[in-house]
């Protein structure tokens, strides 16, 4: 039987997808969290906030996703970071799972990824969980009622956690899949009711498609000054280095905190909504996100809370370090209605060292930014993927390395022609440690690294005195206003400044062991920033 508001040329029908049970188009908010509880999926929290557990699987499974092998990409796909699963093997999985999800309900979401017109794409969303509807429907970006009636979907995702795989079957490597065919259009996604599976595989088609359009795919957040949309900023960054804290600034307008484009009159948000993190969330600290884990239709996910009184405890990461709440961009006050910005004056680029090497801040030339977008050098942070439970230093190119379906280059290349034709101001900001490596040092102070953001945004920070830093050659603010100069030479916030010279090497020939893949494929001006 079918419910809502739906194409009726673009059904499930249509696509070869039949013998379901209840079949739910486009329901709204209350109907979604309305089914969600009455199907056991979850409960009710405070002020109508959905608690909900994702199981086993608290963050997201890389090394489950895969390419279907097809002519089409053959040659475009970066295949040494993007294992490929062979044609013949998806069809066997997608049979499979068809059959499987027979006689069963299912809820479908007709949404926008993209809030520029010119470079959105209609993705349809097919779900075995109400609560992963409702999800979606925050994360993308909703169509008006009557759009519906036309609308049709040019990539499908179906996500089915009750389905198994069968690696020797399907071919792939545990009973986990996240299978993307670009030529069919499709991605198959099973096993796990980890949410933002959902989100990531809409951001690597994404990441597919727009360079071809000259378009730059971003993992990043980015804000705007308040009345002036010509006055954008960007955030690069991986999960737990800051994206969505510093990009919330209540003095600007939020763009969005994790996906955008930079086109030609541009930045857009391909999202319609926020994943923040829940971990040690404060109403002091970040009172706009705090506040929106007691809003209606808020997912909040894999957070401990009073069974009684339903009190959420934002310390406990007994379930995983990973908590996090979904909600719609509009739940921020400060959120822009539109999505869209102007050419960015400011390109910030976030890394969380756990060796405590890095200054708070620096100031890039185009060149040294397009080696630090392609280093990604950050820390993992415990609990963003399965097995990772304690910062550990990794390098992910273009802050994003696996929702990057394209060699780095192409991106670091879009990029470092947006900042040329721009003139952007580029930084690298470090929220790590400082003191010491993880373990000795301590976080630095977000108090410190909001001041030193608002004077790179508001232009002051161009005018302070610069020092060369020795070992990676960018230039770091002597004096800021406001922030303990101390803070601003990290060796001199360590008691050992032999250990801190030691760590500081170690970290720039980690560096340069990883950056030799790139070399091959780059400009002679970024090889020079390479070296210093």
């Amino acid at each position: 039987m079918t419910h809502g508001r739906v194409n009726p040329r673009h059904t499930l029908e249509t696509q070869g997808i039949s013998g379901l049970g209840n079949v739910y188009y486009n329901d709204i908010e209350p109907a979604l969290v309305e089914a969600a509880v009455r199907r056991g999926e979850g409960r009710l929290g405070r002020g109508g906030a959905f608690l909900c557990s994702t199981g086993q699987f608290t963050g997201r499974s890389p090394k489950d996703k895969f390419v279907v092998r097809t002519p089409a990409v053959e040659n475009t796909i970066w295949w040494e970071n993007n294992a490929p699963m062979a044609p013949d093997a998806f069809d066997r999985l997608h049979a499979d799972m068809l059959e499987h999800m027979k006689g069963g309900d299912y809820f479908v979401q007709d949404l926008y990824a993209g809030a520029d017109p010119a470079h959105r794409l209609d993705v349809r969303v097919v779900t075995e969980l109400a609560w992963h509807g409702l999800f979606i429907r925050h994360l993308l970006r909703r169509p008006a009622r009557e759009e519906l009636d036309s609308f049709a979907p040019e990539f499908t995702i179906i996500n089915c956690p009750s389905f198994k795989a069968d690696p020797a079957k399907h071919g792939c490597r545990t009973e986990t899949v996240i299978a993307l065919n670009f030529e069919k259009k499709l991605i198959l996604i099973a096993n796990t009711q980890y949410a933002g599976e959902n989100k990531k595989s809409v951001f690597t088609l994404l990441n597919y498609i727009l360079p071809e359009k000259g378009v730059m795919a971003m993992h990043c957040s980015a804000n705007h000054a308040i009345g002036n949309p010509e006055d954008s900023a960007v955030f690069f960054g991986l999960s737990g280095t800051g994206k969505t804290t510093l990009s919330a600034d209540p003095s600007r307008i939020l763009i969005g905190d994790d996906e955008h484009g930079w086109a030609e009159n541009g930045i857009f948000n391909f999202e319609g909504g926020c994943y923040a993190k829940t971990i040690n969330l404060s109403a002091e600290a970040e009172p706009e996100i705090y506040g929106t884990t007691t809003r209606f239709g808020t997912v909040i996910e894999n957070m401990v809370y009073d069974p009684e009184t339903l009190e959420l405890d934002f310390d406990d990461a007994s379930l995983t370090q990973n908590m996090r709440c979904a909600y719609p961009l509009d739940y921020i006050s400060n959120a822009s209605d539109n999505g869209l910005g102007g050419q960015p004056k400011n390109v910030i680029m976030l890394t969380c060292d756990a060796f405590g090497v890095l200054p708070p801040i620096a100031r890039l030339t185009p060149a040294q930014a397009m080696y630090h977008f392609l280093s990604g050098f950050t820390s993992k942070t415990p609990g963003t993927e399965r097995g990772v439970t304690e910062p550990t230093p990794t390098f992910s190119t273009c802050f994003g390395a696996p929702f990057m379906p394209r060699r780095p280059e192409v991106y670091g290349k879009l990029l470092q022609e947006k900042i040329a034709a721009t003139g952007a101001e580029c930084w690298l900001v470090n929220t790590g440690w400082t003191g010491g490596k993880h373990g000795t040092g301590k976080r630095m102070p977000i108090k410190a690294t909001r001041a030193l953001l608002t004077a790179a945004l508001d232009g002051s920070l161009t005018k302070v005195e610069f020092r060369k830093d020795p070992n990676f050659g960018f230039e770091v603010p002597v004096s800021v206003p406001g922030v303990d100069s101390t803070l601003l030479n990290p060796r001199e916030t360590w008691a050992d400044k032999a250990a801190y010279d030691a760590q500081a090497q170690k970290l720039v020939s980690m560096f340069a062991e990883n950056f030799g893949q790139y070399v091959p494929f780059i400009d002679a001006d970024v090889k020079a920033a390479a070296i210093g």
